[in-house]
């Protein structure tokens, strides 16, 4: 499926596209942009001129490097192809925060296998900075210059884990009443993409989100697994369905945090 030689070829495309990305943010989107609201009014759900041109310029990179693979984007849909290669495409994750001024979006990119990520890219144009997987079981932050690997902080117990969650929404007030033990146990914002990389990275412990779509999510997958995270739906299934996801820096947290989740299924 992939070899060493493969996977040198796919995160060297995607390392490049990350450079690119930012020189195109700073030269081309770093003005005034459009902002819609996908919900029209039932809700908020925004989306910018910015998403659009990122995605566009992404897939055209992709094409260019790729022709025949699957490309699959939040704002343009599936493109057709019969490839078990697939792109999948999060233009601007924390639209939120774009819109916001907050630095924290970021674009987001994974490569996929018969559905299952393999690479993954979580691009950080305002701060100048990257986080990528180059293989299974290895995964780094680009920053100044530097390479650094990531690893999780696998000792930290679970009395003492810095939890980051955030509902946007999605989970009504009666089932976060169920879960108080957990919502006791945050303790920390949750910047989209750049906390799942924080946990990557060893600075938090748990992450937990819900209403994640693919693009969310898949990116993230392989550079959480390759650093030793844990990363799966509330429910302990796999992550590549997307939805409510949690992730833990060791498996024996992580069994606990689910438990704690529980009852918001129900």
């Amino acid at each position: 499926m992939m070899n060493s030689k493969n996977y040198k070829t796919y995160s060297k495309f995607l390392k490049s596209l990350a450079f690119k990305l930012t020189r195109f943010y700073f030269k081309k989107l770093d003005k005034k942009f459009t902002v819609y609201n996908k919900l029209k009014g039932k809700g908020y759900d925004p989306v910018t001129t910015s998403d659009k041109a990122f995605e566009k310029f992404i897939r055209k990179e992709i094409k260019i490097k790729f022709p025949t693979h699957q490309i699959i984007g939040e704002e343009f849909g599936k493109s057709k192809s019969k490839s078990d290669f697939a792109w999948i495409i999060d233009p601007i994750d924390g639209t939120r925060s774009y819109v916001s001024g907050n630095p924290t979006w970021s674009n987001l990119i994974s490569l996929n296998y018969k559905g299952i990520p393999l690479l993954g890219l979580a691009n950080f144009p305002k701060l100048k900075k990257f986080y990528i997987n180059e293989n299974k079981n290895a995964a780094y932050v680009y920053e100044n210059g530097k390479k650094r690997k990531l690893k999780v902080n696998k000792k930290i117990n679970f009395n003492n884990v810095k939890v980051s969650a955030a509902f946007h929404g999605w989970l009504p007030i009666k089932k976060q009443l169920k879960i108080t033990k957990f919502i006791n146990k945050m303790q920390f914002p949750c910047f989209d993409a750049l906390t799942y990389a924080q946990l990557a990275e060893g600075r938090v412990d748990v992450v937990v989100q819900c209403a994640n779509k693919i693009w969310d999510i898949h990116p993230l997958i392989p550079i959480i697994n390759a650093a030793g995270g844990v990363v799966t739906t509330w429910d302990n299934k796999d992550p590549v369905l997307a939805g409510n996801i949690a992730v833990s820096n060791n498996k024996n947290n992580h069994l606990k945090i689910l438990k704690l989740l529980k009852p918001a299924l129900k």
